[in-house]
């Protein structure tokens, strides 16, 4: 059993991908599921996939992932004061952009055995 961490970009394969590509997302969530893992994502990526739908005005688009993010098994993250901190450590260099921190604090939060956010 592990812990997965979920990108954006994961949620919009899965739902809006080609053929392809959303073959091998739901392939990996049946392979989650089936070891156990814990599946996490953030709010950020719950925010950024509606984007698109809510620009086009695709209420249906937008409906069918707010339900891949209430179901399947995939954890939701906030983003708290322990992610803001170490969101700000990330970020120190410039190098990393800011939703990108944002995704990498929450998931290290996550996998730190010192919070008990997940």
């Amino acid at each position: 059993m592990s812990r997965i961490f979920l990108d954006t970009n994961f949620f919009i394969y899965l739902i809006e991908g080609d053929s392809q590509g959303a073959a091998r997302a739901k392939y990996l969530l049946r392979a989650f599921s089936s070891r156990k893992d814990e599946v996490f994502t953030s709010v950020m990526s719950l925010g950024e996939v509606l984007v698109g739908p809510m620009r086009n005005g695709d209420f249906a688009l937008a409906q069918r992932y707010r339900q891949i993010f209430r179901g399947q098994g995939i954890t939701v993250l906030p983003f708290l004061e322990q992610g803001a901190e170490a969101f700000a450590r990330i970020r120190t260099d410039g190098k990393i952009k800011p939703p990108d921190a944002i995704q990498l604090a929450i998931a290290a939060i996550c996998s730190s055995p010192t919070t008990n956010v997940c």
